[in-house]
């Protein structure tokens, strides 16, 4: 049972926060900035509000995992900190002997009360109307970029993630004390899952009973780490990797395995708009939604600057019609002339290939035709091929590939006149002035994946990318908000 009103907290220790926590605390300062009941809002419909036991307050739960986000530490590390970190105490609303929560609340608030909920949008959203309200974002611009998260499992064996994370539990103990080698269990020999959870709950036991050992942080996390992975996510365990989870291409040489996240930003970097996909997907795809959910948040958009993922002749039409200028340099190998089956084929800009529906690149491309044809003479082809023998195989062959032919292509024409247009437009002074500004999502790309854990999916699927997306946004959002109210 949810209760919609908050109690109030007496305590003889409350002056303590006057004391302890600074008023430039940036956790104070993040309280006094957002009124968080809009949570209660949103969740009531996964709460009963008339029956059972009173549930632990779904602002603590939710100010519990903007901890975690902002700290980039384990359900049980961010609890444990919350025993004697003050600033925690004094951001979570709690009395300073007020006993903690069980960090498997955390899981259950995740997967029970979050579920149906549009996190990622409502939490931009909210940002956006802070930042608006404090007149913060005064630019009519959108910087789109696209970044990428490997899957948490990144296409290893259920048994090699729980031997890799056994490895650096081990690794981080014998820094200290190489004798306790003796005393931890044989490690398995076969290639049985459930071996390797059997080995790894006889590691954690042993671990559990050195109580100096476990004082150490660095093996503290470790530990806490390998148990969340046995426990907390056991049921994705039994899959052999994470399946929303696909290849998509950073270069013509380079893969990863995982999602991309496609963010939209303010010239003053807060961000406007995302759409979280699994990582084939193309770039340019997203501008519609990204413009539309920007606009939605409250944005003015008079210009929309990318890179050349985002000048396909769609997206050029598009904002034609939108009255938006494209800042995004022409890049001849995207155009999207007179080709067909414009839905099951996408240019992947890092690569500079084709990507075909099955999510295989184009393994070379050749150029034909004659430079310089006016309008009425024939536009260069750029035609790319694909491996023949994955198209064999390919699920999606029928009526792509032909059986017995040899070789297996897709050509696109070099320009078109929407393209010839813009080109035009890219040459002006305007457009040079502006697209110097679209370094500032590169860095808020660092940001998300250096400071708060976003390289690396920390659950499977795309609802716990989407989850993880919105707090890591959440997060950062706040942090830049609090800088530019500083400097106003």
């Amino acid at each position: 049972m949810m209760s919609m009103q908050q109690s109030i907290k007496l305590s003889p220790y409350m002056s303590l926060y006057d004391l302890i926590v600074p008023k430039d605390n940036m956790l104070r300062r993040i309280n006094d900035l957002v009124n968080f009941t809009f949570v209660y809002e949103e969740l009531k419909d996964n709460y009963c509000l008339d029956n059972g036991r009173n549930a632990i307050d779904p602002i603590r739960m939710f100010k519990y995992l903007l901890l975690k986000t902002i700290h980039d530490l384990s359900d049980v590390d961010i609890v444990d900190r919350s025993k004697y970190d003050m600033s925690f105490k004094y951001f979570l609303d709690m009395t300073p002997e007020e006993e903690v929560i069980d960090p498997s609340s955390l899981t259950k608030f995740r997967k029970l009360r979050l579920k149906d909920v549009k996190l990622l949008d409502l939490l931009i959203n909210k940002t956006v109307e802070i930042a608006l309200e404090k007149e913060i974002i005064k630019s009519k611009s959108i910087i789109v970029d696209a970044t990428h998260t490997k899957a948490r499992y990144n296409q290893m064996k259920p048994k090699e993630v729980l031997m890799e994370r056994s490895k650096k539990l081990r690794k981080a103990i014998y820094q200290i004390d190489e004798s306790m080698k003796s005393k931890f269990p044989s490690k398995t020999k076969t290639d049985v899952l459930e071996d390797e959870i059997a080995y790894s709950q006889k590691l954690i036991e042993v671990i559990e009973r050195e109580e100096t050992l476990i004082q150490y942080p660095a093996v503290k996390e470790q530990l806490n780490l390998l148990k969340e992975t046995v426990a907390d996510d056991l049921e994705h365990l039994q899959c052999s990797k994470d399946h929303d989870a696909k290849v998509g291409h950073k270069t013509a040489d380079t893969s990863f395995f995982g999602y991309k996240t496609h963010l939209a930003m303010s010239e003053e970097r807060i961000i406007t708009a995302a759409v979280i996909t699994t990582g084939e997907k193309s770039d340019g795809k997203q501008l519609h939604t990204l413009i539309e959910k920007s606009e939605e948040a409250g944005i003015q958009v008079e210009n929309v600057i990318g890179d050349a993922a985002y000048s396909e002749k769609e997206n050029i039409i598009y904002s034609n019609t939108k009255q938006v200028n494209l800042v995004a340099k022409l890049n001849p190998n995207i155009t999207q002339g007179t080709r067909s089956k414009e839905d099951e084929f996408e240019f992947n800009k890092d690569a500079g290939m084709y990507v075909c529906k099955a999510g295989h690149l184009a393994i070379r491309k050749a150029r034909q035709g004659k430079k310089n044809t006016g309008r009425n003479g024939k536009n260069q082809v750029d035609t790319y091929y694909f491996d023949i023998e994955k198209c064999k195989r390919c699920p999606f062959s029928d009526g792509c590939y032909k059986e017995g032919a040899k070789s297996k292509t897709y050509s696109v024409s070099i320009k078109s006149t929407e393209h010839s247009e813009q080109e035009k437009f890219q040459e002006s002074d305007y457009f040079k002035e502006k697209s110097k500004e679209r370094y500032k999502i590169e860095a808020k790309n660092s940001e998300l994946k250096h400071r708060h854990g976003y390289d690396v999916a920390k659950s499977s699927g795309l609802l716990g990318m989407e989850m993880q997306g919105a707090m890591a946004i959440f997060t950062v959002n706040l942090k830049r908000i609090l800088k530019l109210t500083e400097q106003q």
